[in-house]
C-alpha cells in the first residue's frame, strides 16, 4: 500500500508532546480499555523517534499493553528509528494518512497538516477516521517546537468533523489566550478573522483573561481558572472541569456555530 502524504520537516523535541499525550490518556481512556487490541499510531513523528517513545509510555499507564506504531513516509526516518523499537509495544513503519493498512484506536497526528494547505486537510481527515479501529480517535493538531503551547482537534471513527477543540498552554508562559492563533489546528488557522467563530472564541477568552488580571497575584494558575470560567459564564460550551482547566487545559466543542445565547 502506496503511503499517502508528504515529507514534512521532522521537527521534533523531547517532550514536545507531552500536553496532547496527557488530554488523550483521559479522552481516550475508555476507548482504549475497551479496545481487544489496543494500538495506537503516531502519525509522522519526525526526525527522530522521541514522540513515539514518550507516547507508549504515557498511554501504558492507562492500558499496560498498548502497542504503539510510528509510521512516516521518509524511508530514511523509519530507518533511524528501528534501535528505538521495543517490539510488540513499539515499532516503526512506513506510512502516511492510509495508516499503513493498520485498524487503530487512537491515531495522534500531530504538526503534520500544519505543513499541508488547508484544502488538503478535509481528505487527510476522512482517509485516518475511516481506518479507524470503531469506537476509535484521531487526534490532530499542532503545538510549538517546546510544547508550551499546542491546540488540537478530535474526530471520531468515521467523521470527517471534529467534535472538539482543545486548548493547551504552560501557564507559566502564557502571555493571553490570544497567542493560541499561531497554533491552532491548520483547519482554522486561517478562519480567526471577523465573522469566524474561533475568531470570536479567542477574543472572547481574551477579554475573560483580562479580566482575570487581578488574580494573576496569586499565579497563572488561579488567572486561567478564573478566565476559563468566565468564558463558560459569557455561553461557551466548556466541555471539561476544573480538574483539567488547572492542567492549563480547556475542551470545547468544535467552533462551528456562536457560543450559546
Amino acid at each position: 500500500m502506496k503511503p499517502q502524504g508528504e515529507i514534512t520537516r521532522g521537527t521534533t523535541n523531547p517532550n514536545r508532546l507531552r500536553r496532547v499525550d496527557r488530554w488523550i490518556a483521559w479522552w481516550c481512556e475508555d476507548a482504549l480499555a475497551a479496545a481487544g487490541e489496543p494500538l495506537v499510531v503516531d502519525l509522522g513523528y519526525g526526525a527522530t523517534p522521541i514522540t513515539a517513545v514518550e507516547l507508549r509510555a504515557r498511554l501504558a499507564r492507562v492500558r499496560p499493553d498498548v502497542r504503539v506504531v510510528g509510521l512516516e513516509i521518509d524511508p530514511a526516518r523509519v530507518a533511524a528509528a528501528q534501535p528505538a523499537a521495543d517490539p510488540p509495544g513499539l515499532t516503526f513503519a512506513r506510512g502516511g494518512f492510509e495508516l499503513a493498512g493498520l485498524r487503530p484506536v487512537v491515531v495522534r497526528a500531530c504538526n503534520v497538516l500544519r505543513q499541508y494547505d488547508e484544502s488538503a486537510v478535509a481528505a487527510a481527515w476522512t482517509t485516518m477516521t475511516a481506518n479507524l479501529a470503531p469506537g476509535g480517535w484521531l487526534i490532530e493538531g499542532t503545538c510549538d517546537e517546546l510544547g508550551r503551547l499546542g491546540s488540537w482537534a478530535a474526530l471520531p471513527a468515521g467523521s470527517a468533523t471534529p467534535v472538539s477543540l482543545t486548548l493547551a498552554a504552560k501557564l507559566a508562559t502564557l502571555e493571553s489566550p490570544a497567542t493560541f492563533a499561531e497554533r491552532l489546528p491548520k483547519a482554522l488557522i486561517h478562519r480567526n478573522v471577523p465573522g469566524e467563530p474561533v475568531y470570536d472564541l479567542l477574543q472572547a477568552f481574551d477579554e475573560a483573561w483580562r479580566h482575570a488580571a487581578p488574580l494573576a497575584v496569586f499565579g497563572p494558575r488561579q488567572r486561567w481558572l478564573d478566565a476559563v470560567s468566565r468564558l463558560r459564564a459569557a455561553g461557551w460550551p466548556v466541555l471539561d472541569g476544573p480538574a483539567r482547566w488547572r492542567l492549563g487545559e480547556v475542551t470545547l466543542p468544535w467552533p462551528a456555530a456562536p457560543p450559546a445565547s
